[in-house]
């Protein structure tokens, strides 16, 4: 018998059709739930909310922001969302929520409103006009944050076995992805939602069939690379088992700190960032996963394309075609120079001196590059529907040929020369 969707559920997909309606749901949630009175309520519809809703209202006279994630068959899944205060007790820079609920699929946080930016709109705004000035302060931001990771990643690393890293929320964002709830049946979840079976189309009108789409050798902007789009899913639905991630030891992390879950402190002399939304922290998350998502979100999926697809759509070219058993995909598609700093200082500043401590450690396993490739795969696929044919939401053929051939650069090795993610990991190799 199916589990009845939860309230967030509810009040998450009421929101993309009448959001009136859903703001009216959410004050008598917010107010229920907390027993206080909510007024003005209003649902912040952005680029970044690709599963969560935020917004603010006011009650009492103060003023108020809030925030939470659903995720799909959430009311089969165990563990507990927002265990905000964790990160916090390990000294990371994190802001607390003025009121908190983890009651299964009714998770919500409610943090006194600020008047800071997000990180994530910053950089957008840096990404489309750049200032040399703004960015010297930005990406000493992202340095000195990713030191406070480092430290405490540090300071909380130890062993953990299988059913400890089984029991961490962050597996919501990679492994549940790609099965059914309830089942595990592989292929399943978003993947099978998303792909399996469908019609991808792409520029010039070239459309392509999940079977041979996947089977295919990519060959991109004239790089041959080594794993086809069906065999990176299979090595992520075998390696990323919840149960096999404990090898690399565990330790307090965020988990999903991509930029909209980072506000933007400017100072007088320096600037600098903090966390928010801590739906995935955990006390023993695997460590080769807990920085993964926010390596390729903060960085790889800028600019334009993963978020803003129509705008890549009028900023870049694409062309995808068959030839055999290869598949063919150019674009003009680059990183920025301000992303391009920002991963230095995230290889820098964490990935290096992190994969050094764990082989000092001898926690760092044979394959650890698969590990965080597969992790960088998954990012993008599994957190939006990259497919702009059958069954495609907010992707373009021009945003899905470059979504696509971005993704599988990211979790396969060109067979000869070098890419962004080769440079990448031969910054980083121990």
């Amino acid at each position: 018998m199916a589990i009845p969707a939860s309230r967030t559920a509810q009040i998450r997909a009421l929101a993309r059709q009448d959001a009136a309606a859903a703001e009216t749901e959410l004050e008598q949630f917010i107010a229920g739930l907390f027993d206080i009175p909510v007024t003005g309520l209003r649902i912040n519809f952005d680029q970044y909310s690709l599963n969560s809703l935020n917004g603010f209202f006011s009650s009492d006279g103060k003023d108020y922001f809030f925030k939470f994630h659903q995720e799909e068959g959430e009311e089969e899944m165990r563990g507990e969302y927002y265990r905000a205060d964790i990160l916090a007790r390990a000294g990371l820079p994190v802001d607390q929520p003025i009121y908190i609920s983890t009651l299964p699929g009714e998770q919500l946080l409610v943090y006194a409103r600020r008047d800071e930016q997000r990180f994530s709109d910053v950089l957008f705004d840096l990404d489309r006009a750049p200032d040399a000035e703004a960015a010297a302060r930005a990406v000493p931001a992202e340095a000195e944050l990713n030191d406070s990771i480092l430290d405490c990643a540090r300071r909380t690393l130890g062993p953990i076995t299988a059913e400890q890293s089984a029991a961490e929320p962050i597996h919501r964002l990679f492994h549940e992805r790609l099965v059914d709830p309830g089942d595990r049946h592989f292929p399943g979840g978003r993947l099978a939602k998303f792909y399996v079976g469908k019609r991808f189309d792409f520029p010039g009108g070239v459309s392509i069939g999940w079977d041979r789409l996947s089977t295919a050798g990519p060959v991109i902007n004239g790089l041959e690379y080594d794993r086809s789009l069906g065999e990176m899913f299979d090595l992520a639905h075998r390696r990323y088992a919840p149960a096999r991630l404990a090898d690399a030891g565990g330790i307090v992390a965020h988990g999903d700190a991509h930029n909209a879950n980072v506000w933007y402190e400017r100072g007088a002399e320096a600037d600098h960032l903090s966390f928010f939304d801590p739906a995935f922290a955990g006390d023993k998350v695997p460590s080769l996963l807990a920085e993964v998502k926010s390596t390729f979100h903060n960085i790889f999926a800028h600019p334009l394309w993963l978020y803003n697809p129509e705008m890549a759509t009028e900023t870049y070219r694409a062309s995808v075609r068959l030839e055999g058993d290869r598949v063919l995909i150019d674009t003009d598609w680059r990183i920025s120079p301000l992303r391009a700093d920002l991963l230095q200082a995230k290889a820098t500043h964490f990935w290096k001196p992190w994969l050094r401590e764990l082989a000092d450690k001898q926690l760092l396993p044979e394959d650890w590059e698969d590990v965080i490739r597969i992790g960088l795969f998954l990012s993008p696929t599994l957190v939006m529907n990259l497919n702009a044919g059958e069954g495609g939401e907010r992707h373009t053929p021009v945003s899905s040929a470059i979504g696509l051939s971005v993704a599988l650069a990211a979790g396969s090795r060109p067979v000869s020369g070098e890419d962004i993610f080769t440079a990448f990991f031969d910054r980083v190799r121990p």
